[in-house]
């Protein structure tokens, strides 16, 4: 990435705001006749700073990725974020991480972006740094969407509350997820419904309810509908937290695979059933309603 042209952020979720300062970084990067690159840091700065937070992620390194590949960029830097880095005053950052490591020419970040020691940099210091050390700085100004901030805490709020619509408004797209299918129960199979068991990890936790949803085994092209299910275990509740995918007509095996599941639309919250049979109506609605939902829903692209 030296004599890059870098986009530097945390870059969760890839929304608006975060695709207007790649923007301005191809821009610079095409003017420059230089590479274009983006610079993120890894862990998250949030995670460093609050180890005992709730999962907050918008997405995992490997959806980042595929998504920053999708807008053109093939050059990502993940920038360990530790305590060294936590000590760092902004001009050390500049000198040590945006000369020293990452070498660029030009550095591109958001209005509100601020690092160094406390927080104590923003986007003037950065300015003034980057006329002492050699490299352009351009400040994208706030993206709205209908008077309001574009940003990473309205679209996990939306998440949270299981608009998904509003999530998608604000991402650009479907919220994308991916995990490794694990064992499970085994009792969906047993019901007509066998499912792919999947643990969130560091990513936000929707509502827990049932979803619409469109999904990807490993990196196959096609994407296929389903319906999804997200929460404990409705009798007891003290199952941590899963996310349980039923692929409509799938018939091939799916532990150990990743699947990428795009959330749709949100069909109903989470139940307890007196029996199997009531079980098995209310699965049979909910295959119904996805599939009439996806009918006219587009998936994500391939």
């Amino acid at each position: 990435m030296s004599g890059a042209a870098i986009a530097l952020g945390n870059f969760d979720g890839l929304h608006a705001g975060h695709r207007a300062v790649i923007a301005s970084a191809a821009a610079a990067a095409k003017r420059l006749g230089i590479p274009l690159g983006v610079a993120t840091f890894e862990p998250a700065p949030r995670r460093f700073f609050q180890p005992a937070a709730l999962p907050f992620r918008l997405m995992t390194p490997l959806r980042r990725e595929i998504a920053l590949n999708a807008i053109g960029v093939q050059d990502l830097r993940l920038l360990k974020f530790d305590a060294a880095m936590a000590a760092m005053t902004d001009r050390e950052f500049c000198q040590r991480v945006i000369v020293g490591e990452v070498g660029a020419r030009s550095v591109s970040v958001g209005f509100d972006f601020r690092f160094g020691k406390g927080r104590m940099g923003d986007a003037d210091s950065l300015r003034r740094h980057g006329v002492d050390m050699g490299f352009e700085v351009h400040v994208v100004a706030e993206v709205q969407d209908a008077g309001e901030k574009v940003s990473s805490s309205a679209i996990r709020a939306a998440i949270e509350r299981g608009d998904m619509k509003e999530a998608a408004r604000g991402l650009g797209g479907w919220w994308t997820v991916d995990a490794i299918v694990e064992h499970g129960e085994k009792r969906g199979r047993t019901l007509g419904y066998p499912t792919a068991n999947m643990r969130l990890g560091e990513i936000v936790h929707p509502a827990h309810g049932v979803y619409a949803v469109w999904t990807q085994v490993d990196s196959q092209a096609v994407w296929r509908p389903g319906v999804a299910s997200f929460g404990r275990t409705p009798t007891t509740g003290l199952r941590d937290p899963l996310l349980e995918v039923v692929i409509f007509d799938w018939n091939g095996d799916l532990y150990g695979k990743r699947l990428h599941t795009a959330f749709v639309a949100f069909l109903r919250p989470q139940e307890t059933f007196s029996g199997l049979d009531d079980l098995v109506v209310a699965m049979r609605q909910d295959e119904a309603n996805a599939r009439s939902l996806l009918a006219s829903a587009q998936p994500p692209a391939p």
